[in-house]
């Protein structure tokens, strides 16, 4: 049965160094309803960060959908293939098309996430099942003579996302961390910290026991991916600070960084725009000028719009 109450667990941060091989871009455009063996242990449900491991003594799930059959039809078909319950569900963050449904594995699986995710779950009244226990830095789970390794690098994409690592599996599930290949990683930074995501970002790609990076959405990256959306960051980052120094408004801003060196990346055309807006409200208030303050504060514009059409999944 479903435990209830939340158990706190903070431990120290230790990570190793080392660089992964590259891997293809599986996964692309898989159905919901999928499954992909990554490992001897470790499946993926389509084209997501619905990650599973499967061990003598039970079965550990990473995030959820509910597209396609949901998580009623992971079930089932976990419980066609194997005769072992699913003893824990992981959740990497809160957002709710990467946890949703989760709630089908209550009557067998204790529920773990961040200590942060817990108010956003219920504030925001998640489709998902509510945490068990949570932790704040650093996880170990063992089972059936398989270990999984939950890092927390502080807040990155939302306060609560956290890495799932495979290491005697080589595979870690970024969700939302990263793309397939040279990519942009997200969409905008509405919620994100730029600078600890950009610190992370380089840990991420430096960390030992990795040969398959699992995204949030598309096909499977390495960790040379983190190292692509890192560079962008530190560029756009810096591009948008110069202007903002120099005086120049919201709407020069759009039209003057373009980022045409990095025009080879995926989803450049798409999400420049959302990316320029967001990294300048992001500086906005991570600033305060030496002059014209009352001018910098007036020229906010409220209601000026992020992305619009162009958005897309994250």
């Amino acid at each position: 049965m479903k435990r209830s109450g939340l158990c706190a667990g903070i431990f120290l941060l230790s990570i190793g160094l080392s660089v992964s091989k590259t891997v293809g871009a599986q996964g692309m455009g898989a159905d919901a309803d999928t499954i992909v063996q990554l490992s001897e242990s470790v499946f993926r449900r389509g084209a997501t960060s619905n990650i599973f491991i499967v061990t003598d003594e039970g079965i550990i799930v990473v995030d959820g959908t509910c597209d396609g059959g949901g998580q009623e039809w992971l079930k089932a078909e976990l419980d066609r293939r194997y005769d072992v319950p699913v003893k824990y569900v992981i959740l990497s963050h809160d957002h709710e098309m990467h946890i949703c449904g989760l709630q089908a594995f209550d009557d067998t699986a204790v529920t773990v996430a961040h200590v942060n995710a817990v108010e956003h779950i219920v504030g925001e009244n998640r489709d998902t099942s509510m945490p068990d226990v949570v932790f704040d830095e650093y996880m170990e789970i063992l089972l059936g003579g398989k270990k999984v390794v939950l890092y927390y690098f502080g807040p990155t994409h939302s306060d609560n996302l956290i890495q799932v690592h495979f290491p005697e599996e080589g595979i870690l599930v970024a969700t939302d961390m990263v793309r397939s290949g040279k990519a942009i990683g997200l969409p905008d930074y509405r919620d994100s910290n730029v600078d600890n995501l950009i610190n992370a970002l380089g840990e991420l790609s430096r960390l030992d026991n990795v040969e398959i990076v699992v995204p949030g959405h598309a096909g499977l990256a390495n960790q040379q991916s983190f190292v692509y959306f890192r560079d962008w960051l530190v560029a756009l980052r810096s591009r948008v600070l110069t202007e903002m120094r120099a005086g120049a408004s919201i709407e020069d801003i759009v039209e003057r960084v373009r980022m045409e060196d990095f025009s080879d990346y995926g989803n450049y055309e798409n999400w420049l725009r959302a990316n320029v807006i967001s990294m300048w409200d992001y500086l906005y208030r991570w600033r305060e000028p030496s002059e014209n303050l009352g001018e910098y504060q007036n020229a906010y514009p409220v209601g000026f719009p992020i992305g619009g059409t162009q958005m897309g999944p994250e």
